[in-house]
């Protein structure tokens, strides 16, 4: 007789699951958050909001832009 399956695999499927619902739950929150911030600020769809080109630069503290923008 040959064994087909292990079903440990399937056992092991309560433990992952909530794990993996966690992480869509956060993604999906994540991309909502990102859309309605780039609605807010005139952005396309798609655009996003830029985290550093033309906003605070993290880092320095500075307004970081594209070259020859003006402000």
């Amino acid at each position: 007789m040959e064994i087909l399956a292990d079903h440990s695999v399937l056992l092991a499927i309560p433990a992952f699951l909530p794990a993996i619902a966690l992480v869509a739950i956060i993604v999906v929150i994540a991309v909502r958050d990102r859309r309605s911030e780039a609605r807010e600020n005139g952005a396309p769809n798609g655009a996003g909001s830029g985290d550093t080109v033309g906003g605070d630069d993290a880092m320095t503290g500075r307004e970081s832009g594209r070259a020859g923008e003006e402000k």
